[in-house]
């Protein structure tokens, strides 16, 4: 039996096949998802590619982990091997290409180790990384010992990183209450190497959504209200996907965090109340809608069927 080594040292050699140079260009923008699966299909790379196609991408994936997981919580976590996922990887690049390209859940320091690997090695610039580390349930994603790896080996890498405010913290070791506060901690996980920060401010307090974006000179700050809702499992990885989406699309960082912003938001109000504990949010949103056109689930779904 063939080895996944053997398999891909094969499929390295079709990637230069004379089929492979005479590939027409896509006519599609195409992007990648490398995170953990979420049974429920409220987070993880099921949100991602529900995402993706909300704005008319093609959308990819590299399984890292499978998660038995609800609205309540996580029951189980089962990771995939390094190799495993480096031949997902190879498979995807290879063949169909990449346009920008996502991390979400990596879960262990070796497998945070081959994505960084597999990333330099296909010299891709339009990475979006977002450390999950805690599920919205509280259940921890992510090994303590995976975050000096995180720190060092993938953020550097980035165009952009999207942490929570509970991600925040645990990559610059304080908490994060205030505005000030959060703008220190953006000019400290600037200073790792990443392009582009974005904090996210769902899991502060008070009636105003606060998430900031910092090019290592410049604050771009955007508010939306607080909804009051438990439906909000996967809107990290929802927001993350859109910016995706958007660069893969070829749009600035500073349009796709507007737009994500814009449609996560949407997604929220009109989430489905799936579940019994945080319910995931509405993917069937269109990215194009008008602020504040969406204000519940029957516009959701009136705006999709128009």
């Amino acid at each position: 039996m063939k080895t996944i080594t053997d398999k891909l040292k094969a499929f390295s050699l079709t990637r230069h096949s004379p089929h492979a140079a005479q590939r027409a260009p896509a006519l599609l923008a195409r992007a990648l998802t490398i995170a953990g699966s979420d049974s429920g299909g409220g987070a993880g790379i099921q949100a991602d590619l529900k995402t993706f196609s909300a704005f008319r991408v093609y959308g990819m994936s590299v399984l890292t982990a499978m998660t038995a997981q609800n609205t309540v919580g996580v029951q189980g976590v089962e990771t995939l091997s390094p190799a495993f996922i480096t031949a997902h990887f190879e498979s995807v690049f290879g063949d169909i290409g990449v346009d920008a390209i996502k991390t979400g859940m990596l879960g262990t320091t070796t497998v945070i180790v081959a994505v960084a690997a597999m990333i330099v090695k296909a010299v891709l610039t339009n990475l979006v990384v977002d450390p999950v580390m805690v599920a919205k349930s509280g259940d921890h994603l992510l090994a303590e010992n995976a975050v000096h790896a995180l720190r060092t080996r993938l953020l550097p890498l980035a165009l952009v990183i999207t942490p929570n405010l509970p991600g925040a913290e645990a990559l610059v070791g304080g908490p994060i209450r205030t505005l000030d506060e959060m703008r220190e901690a953006a000019r400290r996980l600037h200073a790792l190497g990443p392009h582009w920060v974005v904090i996210k401010g769902g899991h502060g307090s008070g009636d105003t959504v606060t998430d900031l974006l910092y090019d290592g000179q410049t604050f771009v700050r955007r508010d939306s209200a607080r909804i009051d809702t438990p439906h909000t499992h996967g809107s990290g990885c929802t927001f993350s996907a859109a910016m995706t989406a958007c660069l893969a699309r070829g749009q600035t960082v500073p349009e796709a965090f507007a737009a994500a912003k814009q449609y996560t938001h949407a997604a929220i109000v009109a989430a489905p109340r799936l579940g019994h504990g945080h319910g995931p949010l509405n993917h069937l949103v269109s990215p194009w809608d008008k602020p504040n056109l969406v204000k519940n689930v029957v516009d959701a779904e009136r705006s999709y069927h128009d």
